[in-house]
């Protein structure tokens, strides 16, 4: 991977989240009453380039927002932020992305999205971005709330300049697959990296596969087998984030460094994956390597979880650096 400038170029969605927290995740077809709605920036894109800036990165997010309050409110979020947003489009007749969340006392969440202008986030402004400015740029950070067109675009830039790329399967879709040979970092969690094994059709793991974590998870074993042979088929690492229980690096070697996480009081999980991805970013920018970078994230993320919002407890870099010093 080569590192040619020490900004963080972050594709993704922008999206306004609004929360309700309540004792418990409601059922299929089931009504839990929770407290008042609260409203927060969100989008995994916008969160990660929070989190990138909010660690000491120069920041520039890509793409789009509806030419509504809404989107007006996401875009000063972000600049208050530091983020750069000359790349975000504001688009006429179009709502900005909104984020339906519940979470419970156990800090879990359910999350569904309305796209808004982020299903209109343009392949070609995203390509002309990355190719107009690759000697500045250190990291190009890619989420999958956005067409495939776009993220395939993003990627492939990316690659064509010789940047390094993170891309966060989150969800997991055909832009995803069609891109494995194109050598990306991939960031998935447990749920992705299962999918991401079985649908590129990689060999069944061995009858212990059958195991789980207490959780209903795939258990180390079954991470750390699934990350080595993804890692293999693609020829580039793979960082699976595992929650509170850290992080696993797996090379296309076939060797895999687990690391750990601190303990963490975790009062909303949301945002936490997007704080990872961000400062990972960051880290691969200003030039440390993926161990450390990631090391580093999964620091960033045990911090963030301690407060409501998927950006609320994402920590500055003073903050990080005392976390790993203790």
């Amino acid at each position: 991977m080569q590192r040619s400038g020490n900004a963080v170029v972050v594709v993704g969605a922008v999206n306004v989240d609004l929360v309700v927290a309540a004792r418990r995740l409601p059922g299929p077809g089931e009504t839990v009453v929770g407290g008042d709605l609260a409203r927060y920036g969100g989008g995994k894109g916008a969160n990660a380039a929070v989190a990138a800036a909010r660690a000491g990165a120069t920041v520039e997010l890509l793409g789009a927002v509806g030419d509504d309050a809404e989107g007006t409110g996401a875009v000063d979020e972000l600049r208050a932020e530091g983020v750069g947003t000359g790349g975000v489009a504001r688009l006429d007749g179009v709502p900005t992305g909104v984020a339906l969340i519940v979470t419970d006392d156990a800090g879990e969440n359910q999350i569904a999205v309305g796209a808004g202008a982020n299903a209109r986030v343009d392949a070609a402004a995203v390509r002309a971005a990355v190719d107009g400015a690759p000697d500045r740029i250190g990291c190009v950070l890619v989420s999958t709330e956005i067409p495939d067109g776009a993220v395939v675009a993003a990627v492939r830039a990316a690659g064509a300049a010789g940047l390094t790329c993170v891309l966060n399967p989150a969800p997991v879709t055909a832009a995803v697959l069609e891109l494995l040979d194109d050598r990306p970092v991939l960031t998935p969690n447990r749920s992705e990296l299962a999918e991401l094994h079985r649908r590129v059709g990689l060999p069944d793991l061995a009858p212990s596969d059958a195991g789980r974590s207490g959780a209903g998870q795939p258990d180390a074993g079954d991470v750390a087998s699934r990350a080595t042979a993804l890692a293999g088929r693609t020829g580039a690492p793979v960082v699976v984030t595992l929650g509170g229980d850290g992080a696993l690096l797996a090379h296309p070697d076939g060797s895999t460094h687990e690391i750990a996480a601190g303990v963490a009081r975790v009062r909303d999980s949301t945002g936490a994956g997007d704080t990872f991805n961000g400062v990972l970013a960051a880290g691969l920018a200003a030039g440390r390597s993926l161990a450390e970078a990631a090391a580093t994230a999964v620091t960033a993320a045990s911090l963030s979880v301690a407060s409501e919002g998927a950006r609320t407890g994402m920590p500055r870099a003073e903050a990080i650096e005392a976390a790993l010093r203790a």
